[in-house]
């Protein structure tokens, strides 16, 4: 086999340099993946007036991959700007499932082990909506049984790797009867070719008070649920793991992957070199394991947990002084330490 190729969108505010200390960290591991840097996001957008945020050139680079990593990046909320960067890639794809674990580190005062599994190409996010006046639009909630099982299927699947025994199917199938009827009907259809793995539907208002009051019950389980209902809770269960800047994330298809931290560009912060690195360091850690580098990936998850455990070398949102750069080379070091013993 050839050498692996991954695409990596520098993104717009924070991205560029995120993604830089994460293409350091990877170098300094020898791997062997060929990286190839690109623009797109919001900053190409306005830059080159296009009528997306991925060129075609980009487009180009990506079908020819192997997979992709993608910075942090901005989506203007206004009708007339593109569809996002993300939720393109995942169409285009069929990145049908978005994958985010939660995880505390010793420094927190949780202890928690769980993971979201989000159906990411349809839902609300299909992106079908419609002015039918003035002063009224219409959103349609595209749910399918392909969509749904395959999701489902994944979802059983890295349970039973995981050695979990529960998944926590989330809904509101009291109110969305026809939609969410469909999403709970392919959960049972799935559930059938996995005998020892439980299953338990929760509506989802119910789940994010859990999340905040008891958030452990989760714990050793999968967390399960359509598009715009597994953002929200993904996000709410992120808040536990001390700062949205830990959660890295891994979109999968059948024949494709795209990586990518959970949290956005925050402009503000852009080029004062201050930001979490974690959750883009990680994000390449597990597209480093996709990619059939396992060694890297768990050296780097290794020196990441330490880095954070010791408390030292952090950024800001995690309670430390250290840059973005300073706490990037640590886990820098670290990790190239591992791979030499």
């Amino acid at each position: 086999m050839g050498q692996k190729k991954a695409v990596v969108i520098k993104g717009d505010g924070t991205g560029p340099e995120l993604v830089n200390s994460m293409i350091d960290v990877l170098n300094s591991c020898n791997s062997t993946i060929e990286l190839i840097p690109v623009e797109a996001g919001s900053e190409f957008w306005e830059k080159n007036k296009t009528n997306s945020y991925i060129s075609n050139e980009v487009w180009k680079l990506l079908s020819e991959s192997d997979a992709c990593f993608k910075g942090p990046t901005t989506t203007v909320p206004d009708p007339n700007a593109p569809r996002s960067v993300a939720v393109s890639i995942r169409q285009k794809f069929e990145l049908y499932a978005n994958i985010r674990p939660i995880k505390t580190y010793k420094t927190s005062q949780l202890d928690l082990d769980f993971v979201c599994v989000r159906e990411s190409t349809e839902g609300l996010y299909a992106g079908i909506e419609f002015r039918t006046s003035d002063d009224s639009a219409v959103a349609i909630r595209k749910i399918t049984r392909k969509g749904c099982e395959r999701v489902v299927k994944k979802a059983f699947e890295l349970c039973k790797e995981l050695h979990f025994k529960k998944i926590f199917v989330i809904t509101k199938r009291n109110i969305l009867k026809e939609t969410d009827g469909i999403f709970v009907s392919a959960v049972e259809t799935i559930k059938k070719d996995f005998n020892s793995i439980d299953t338990e539907e929760y509506y989802i208002d119910n789940v994010t008070q859990q999340l905040v009051k008891n958030p452990q019950r989760f714990n050793n389980s999968i967390l399960l649920s359509t598009n715009l209902f597994m953002d929200i809770i993904s996000e709410c269960a992120s808040g536990h793991v001390g700062s949205i800047g830990n959660v890295y994330s891994g979109n999968y298809g059948d024949k494709y992957a795209m990586f990518e931290p959970a949290h956005g560009s925050a402009p503000k912060y852009a080029g004062q070199n201050k930001v979490n690195p974690v959750a883009t360091i990680c994000s390449a850690a597990w597209m480093e394991e996709y990619l059939g580098e396992r060694d890297i990936s768990q050296a780097i998850f290794k020196a990441t947990e330490d880095v954070i455990n010791e408390n030292k070398y952090v950024t800001y949102d995690l309670g430390g002084n250290a840059s973005l750069s300073q706490m990037a080379e640590q886990i820098s070091q670290r990790a190239s330490r591992y791979l030499k013993k």
